[in-house]
C-alpha cells in the first residue's frame, strides 16, 4: 500500500469505529473489564473515542502533510516490535497507528494488563481495511526486529535497553505529569484539572500526580474543588489504594489532608501513588521556571488554568492528546522514517 492507500484505510477504520453499534461496544467494554478491572466501560469509552479521534481524516492529514518522505517511493517495509504498556485501555495504539503510517510491519507484544482492545481493533480493520491488518502480527518473544519501541516502568527500561539496545530504538521509561495553580482557578477549573486527575484512575503518564500551589490558602480549595469527584471511592480497587495509602500516613504519622476520596502529601517526589496528590509550594514564576526544568525528563504534559503557564495545555484536556502529542515528546513518525 502507498501512503494515499493508507490513508484511505485509516479513513474507513475511523468511520467503521464511529458508527459502531452500541451493543457492539457494549461487549467490547465488558470483556475490556473482564480482563482488567481497571478498564471500566466508562474509561474504556473515553480511551475507543481518544482512538478515533486518532483517526479522523482531518487530524491525519495536517498531521502527515509533515513528512514528506511518506510519499518517498523507493521504500522497504522494516519488521517494528513494539512492546505495549497496559496502564490505560490501548495505550499502544498510537504506536500501531504510527508504524502504519509509515508502511513498516508492525510485530506486537501486548502487555498481560491490556490484551483486550489492540487485538479487537486489529480484528475490525480485518473487516474493512485488510491490507493494515496484514501489517500487524501478535508474538510473545520479538527476537530479530529491525527496530525496537518499547514503553515500560524504569526498570524495565533497562531491560528494554539491555536487549535492544544495539537495534534502532525508542524506549520509554516513567513520566507523569503537574499542574500548576496561580489562585484564580473556579470551581469549572476545578472540575476540569480533576479530569487530568482521576480519569484512568490516575494510572497514565498524563494523569496529573503532582499540583504547585502559588498560596497556602489554595490548599483547602484544591480540595474542595476536587469533591464533586467523589464517586471514584466506589470503585473497589481505588478505595484499596486509598485505604492502603491513609492507614500508611496515619501509622507513619504522615502530615497529610483528605477530603475523602484523595489524600494531598506534601512531598518532594514527582509521581504519587494512586489516589495521592503530591504537592509543592512555588514562590514565583522563575522558582516554578526553575522546578520544571530540573524535572523536564520525567515530566510528560504540564497544565494550568487556561493554559496560562508557557508551554502549558489547559486543564482537562491531558487526557484528550491530538495524534503528534507523542510520547516523552520523541517523533515516532520520524524514527520510523529515518529507518527506510
Amino acid at each position: 500500500m502507498d501512503v494515499r492507500q493508507r490513508l484511505i484505510a485509516l479513513s474507513s477504520l475511523h468511520d467503521h469505529l464511529q458508527n459502531l453499534p452500541t451493543a457492539t461496544k457494549d461487549t467490547l467494554f465488558q470483556r475490556m473489564q473482564n480482563q482488567n478491572s481497571w478498564f471500566t466501560p466508562e474509561q474504556s469509552k473515553h480511551a475507543l473515542e481518544g482512538i478515533i479521534r486518532y483517526l479522523s481524516p482531518q487530524k491525519i492529514a495536517a498531521w502527515v502533510d509533515r513528512y514528506p518522505m511518506l510519499s518517498d517511493p523507493s521504500f522497504s517495509p522494516k519488521t517494528i516490535g513494539l512492546i505495549m504498556a497496559g496502564n490505560i485501555p490501548g495505550v499502544g495504539f498510537h504506536d500501531l497507528l504510527c508504524v502504519w503510517l509509515t508502511g513498516h510491519l508492525a510485530w506486537i507484544k501486548l502487555s498481560s494488563s491490556d490484551q483486550v482492545l489492540i487485538p479487537w481493533l486489529v480484528q475490525q480493520t480485518e473487516k474493512i481495511a485488510p491490507g493494515l491488518a496484514q501489517a500487524v502480527h501478535f508474538s510473545e518473544q520479538l527476537k530479530g526486529m529491525d527496530a525496537y519501541i518499547a514503553t515500560g516502568s524504569d526498570n524495565s527500561a533497562r531491560y528494554f535497553d539491555y536487549y535492544f539496545g544495539k537495534y534502532p530504538h525508542i524506549i520509554r521509561k516513567n513520566r507523569t505529569s503537574i499542574a500548576l495553580l496561580d489562585g484564580k482557578e473556579s470551581q469549572e477549573d476545578w472540575n476540569q484539572l480533576s479530569e487530568d486527575i482521576f480519569r484512568y484512575f490516575g494510572l497514565g503518564c498524563r494523569n496529573v500526580s503532582k499540583v504547585f500551589f502559588r498560596e497556602p490558602d489554595q490548599i483547602q480549595a484544591f480540595l474542595k474543588g476536587m469533591d464533586p469527584a467523589n464517586q471514584i471511592i466506589n470503585h473497589h480497587k481505588y478505595l484499596n489504594n486509598y485505604e492502603y495509602n491513609k492507614s500508611k500516613y496515619l501509622v507513619n504519622r504522615t502530615p497529610h489532608l483528605d477530603n475523602g476520596h484523595l489524600l494531598l502529601v506534601e512531598n518532594e517526589a514527582l509521581v504519587s501513588p494512586i489516589s495521592v496528590i503530591y504537592y509543592e509550594m512555588y514562590a514565583g514564576e522563575a522558582d516554578l521556571r526553575s522546578r520544571i526544568a530540573a524535572l523536564e525528563d520525567k515530566i510528560q504534559c504540564v497544565v494550568s488554568r487556561n493554559g496560562w503557564w508557557k508551554d502549558s495545555i489547559p486543564f482537562g484536556t491531558a487526557q484528550i492528546p491530538n495524534p503528534d502529542d507523542f510520547a516523552d515528546k520523541v517523533d515516532t513518525v520520524q524514527f520510523l522514517l529515518d529507518l527506510r
